[in-house]
């Protein structure tokens, strides 16, 4: 579905990913996971087309710089960690402008499936009550849905995540990545994450790609990737240890 092959991306003199692999097939979920500074952001922003990299990117067999930008913004669509509206439109109207991409000509006509999916995109992420508020009244999750729910409405084929719940309080933290699992369910959908919280990603991801230093240290499934001694590698810490010592302290007392 999607794979990269010798990807560098420099800033300067400094490589910022460095000579990085891998590859991502539909139904996975697929984690990019390590410290600050990896090149985790980096390396989406290059699959993106937002960075010059060398190497080759492949979609569906095709590279990518091969593909024209609307094109590719049918079929890839991208979530970021902090969105922001600074007019009054409403939820449904910002929820529409996930078709763009699928409209033709000057008046944004031939999209007729469009109103469907917008439709189905506000029942998913539940906004279907909220789709003629004003986005300067919502809350800080509440806006990171109206975005996800744009994306769906865009129908992609691969959702591309950069901490899309770094910021929430944790109900909902858990009701968009649960709304992104049950999205994933369908057919041909794959996701690629940046992630920090690496309980986060052992939850729902199926599959991890851990990088240091802009170069991948350890990628397949995700139960073999975040393993103890890689994990001390990367974060020069006992990731293991520090989890269950955290974990700890929500024992139920006695």
């Amino acid at each position: 579905m999607l794979s990269g092959k010798q990807i560098t991306v420099r800033y300067g003199s400094r490589p910022v990913v460095n000579d990085l692999s891998f590859s991502l097939e539909p139904g996975q979920w697929m984690m990019l996971a390590g410290p600050n500074g990896a090149g985790k952001t980096t390396l989406i922003e290059a699959v993106t087309q937002g960075v010059p990299y060398s190497g080759t990117f492949t979609w569906k067999g095709r590279d990518m710089r091969a593909i024209r930008p609307g094109e590719i913004a049918r079929s890839i669509a991208v979530l970021s960690q902090q969105n922001t509206m600074n007019y009054a439109y409403s939820v449904e109207e910002v929820v529409g402008l996930g078709r763009y991409a699928h409209q033709r000509g000057l008046l944004g006509s031939g999209d007729t499936e469009g109103r469907k999916l917008v439709e189905q995109a506000l029942a998913v992420t539940g906004l279907t009550e909220l789709r003629r508020a004003s986005m300067l009244t919502l809350s800080g999750g509440e806006t990171q849905r109206v975005f996800l729910a744009q994306v769906f409405a865009q129908n992609p084929s691969l959702l591309i995540l950069d901490e899309p719940a770094n910021h929430l309080d944790l109900q909902y933290q858990q009701s968009i990545f649960d709304t992104i699992r049950r999205w994933l369910q369908q057919p041909g959908r794959a996701v690629l994450s940046v992630v920090h919280d690496l309980s986060l990603a052992r939850r729902y991801g199926t599959h991890a790609l851990l990088m240091k230093d802009g170069r991948a240290v350890s990628q397949g499934e995700i139960s073999h990737v975040l393993n103890r001694e890689d994990l001390r590698r990367v974060y020069d810490l006992d990731v293991y240890a520090w989890m269950r010592e955290s974990a700890a302290f929500w024992t139920d007392p006695e």
